[in-house]
């Protein structure tokens, strides 16, 4: 055995030729390091870029919904004159511009308790939960009320609801207006709930004067988008050419004739 380890050339114990401790000290600290200095940089943009993209978020976030709570400042006051206007706007003798007062350095809209023309969603979403207890009772009346048809009436008029917020955002949009927050068009747009509503008893108690309700009502819808989206929109708009202007306000007057025509009829019949 003696002689085997003699013949190689080391003795037991001794260190390994080519193995060099401290080249591999001095390896071992400097991979450490680098992989410290590399951890620190990663770890410095990676929070770097989620620190932009969280301001990013919040900042468009902000910007498209504005404060959900400034929509549901209400009173009895404020909805009583407010459903006034939107069923008889051509009696509102009022301007139509909403009020504006400064609030830390900058101009800021007052809330709808103290401001008419101020939107709200109190009266959209009171006027579609309205809407479906009047669909549930012309489907019963009919004979035709189940939990599907009921669904699907909900389905149809959220989703008009959307469409419409969706098509008045685009008129903005593409007039270079395009701070207006999202709610805003949703609450504008659900004011047609409110017509949609009265339409819904027409059909159920006046049946003969069904459809001269659904145009009195898609008329006094349309009247009073197109006064509100004109005067008070539209004024954020940076330019706009005035053939276009004219057209998209026009398309906006007769936007809620298809709208109250096709939800207020949640029977489908349209002989009886």
């Amino acid at each position: 055995m003696l002689a085997t380890e003699e013949n190689l050339g080391f003795q037991s114990g001794a260190p390994i030729p080519g193995l060099n401790p401290t080249s591999n000290q001095f390896g071992n600290a400097f991979c450490g390091a680098g992989s410290g200095l590399i951890r620190e940089g990663l770890g410095a943009y990676g929070k770097r870029i989620c620190g932009s993209s969280s301001q990013y978020v919040q900042s468009n976030i902000i910007k498209c919904f504005s404060d959900p709570q400034y929509y549901f400042q209400v009173n009895a006051h404020y909805v009583r004159n407010k459903l006034k206007i939107i069923l008889f706007p051509f009696l509102h003798r009022g301007h139509w511009t909403r009020i504006t007062e400064p609030i830390g350095g900058r101009l800021s809209y007052n809330p709808p308790i103290n401001d008419i023309n101020a939107p709200d969603l109190y009266i959209p979403f009171m006027t579609f939960a309205t809407y479906l207890v009047l669909a549930g009772i012309s489907l019963g009346l009919s004979g035709k009320f189940s939990p599907e048809t009921l669904n699907w009436q909900f389905v149809k008029g959220m989703g008009s609801w959307l469409f419409q917020a969706m098509l008045l955002k685009a008129s903005l949009t593409s007039l270079g207006g395009g701070e207006a927050p999202l709610l805003d068009m949703i609450a504008y747009a659900g004011y047609t709930f409110t017509g949609l509503c009265v339409a819904v008893v027409g059909r159920i108690t006046l049946s003969y004067a069904y459809c001269l309700i659904v145009i009195w009502t898609s008329m006094c819808s349309g009247i009073f988008l197109t006064k509100t989206i004109k005067l008070t929109l539209y004024a954020e708009a940076r330019s706009y050419d005035v053939t276009i202007h004219n057209y998209l306000l026009l398309g906006i007057a007769f936007s809620p004739f298809p709208f109250i025509f096709c939800l207020s009829n949640p029977t489908g019949n349209w002989i009886s």
